[in-house]
């Protein structure tokens, strides 16, 4: 993995996410992709994913400008559900408090403190860190709402997986390698993707829609992961309510929330 922020540095980053996809108190947009790969000798079923290919496991932390944060290669393509999360060593830092992550901070204009947290979508499960859409269709409007800020939070991760696919070829097709190998070369993608990315803004395109989970799948090599469970925590809901309830009121709502998630007037 890459070295973790300093205390400072996340909540720079917070910051960014504020300014940029108007959600504060994120420090990162959470995803992982299946990296597909020729069938290793003797491995058996480890690296054979749901999908029925073969892959290593890449798991990033993204920052607002598309930067990547934190990285974990290597987890087993066998690895379902609540697994692959659980089983990186991405996640299990996430979960023991490993990288650092400031304590709660007031919600800007308010006295309400909410947890420094990271967002993903509906592969991940809900976390007091790990903000997660509310499920289900037809939501009332203020789910509707923090469901719509969290997706043009969460849409840097997909769009930085999407330069990777774009800047690398090697992400085209299955990959030829041993595991260990293609672990180092994943891992030295990444580091190249933020280089290339401060050195040479201009040769850095964010793909069109690439806020579908799908977005990158045209690039052969790199498959989503499968659902992931895991049961939340009381606190992790309510955490989630505060930023809810912050969203829709009329401090933290932004001018377009009224028109992706429209006033519904009341039947008469």
């Amino acid at each position: 993995m890459l070295p973790p922020p300093t205390e400072e540095r996340w909540r720079q980053i917070a910051l960014k996410f504020e300014e940029i996809c108007k959600f504060p108190n994120c420090i990162g947009a959470v995803d992982g992709k299946h990296v597909v790969i020729q069938a290793p000798k003797n491995s058996g079923s480890q690296f054979f994913n749901y999908k029925k290919t073969f892959s290593t496991v890449l798991m990033a932390l993204v920052d607002a400008e598309c930067n990547f944060i934190a990285v974990d290669v290597g987890g087993f393509g066998r690895h379902s559900d609540g697994g692959i999360f659980a089983h990186s060593n991405l996640g299990k830092a996430l979960e023991t408090g490993r990288f650092n992550v400031p304590g709660p901070s007031a919600l800007p204009g308010t006295n309400a403190e909410a947890p420094y947290v990271v967002v993903g979508d509906q592969a991940f499960p809900l976390k007091n860190y790990l903000m997660r859409p509310y499920p289900g269709e037809n939501l009332p409007r203020e789910k509707e709402v923090f469901n719509m800020r969290l997706t043009k939070a969460r849409r840097v991760v997909e769009n930085a997986f999407g330069i990777l696919a774009q800047k690398f070829r090697i992400y085209n097709r299955r990959i030829h390698a041993d595991p260990d190998n293609v672990d180092n070369m994943v891992m030295a993608t990444c580091i190249l993707h933020n280089f290339i990315k401060m050195h040479d803004r201009k040769s850095f395109r964010v793909p069109l829609d690439s806020g579908s989970r799908g977005s990158v799948e045209s690039s052969g090599g790199i498959q989503n992961l499968p659902l992931q469970g895991g049961n939340a925590s009381q606190q992790a809901f309510q955490t989630r309510e505060l930023f809810k309830e912050y969203f829709n009121s009329a401090i933290g709502m932004i001018p377009i929330q009224q028109r992706a998630v429209p006033l519904v007037p009341p039947r008469r």
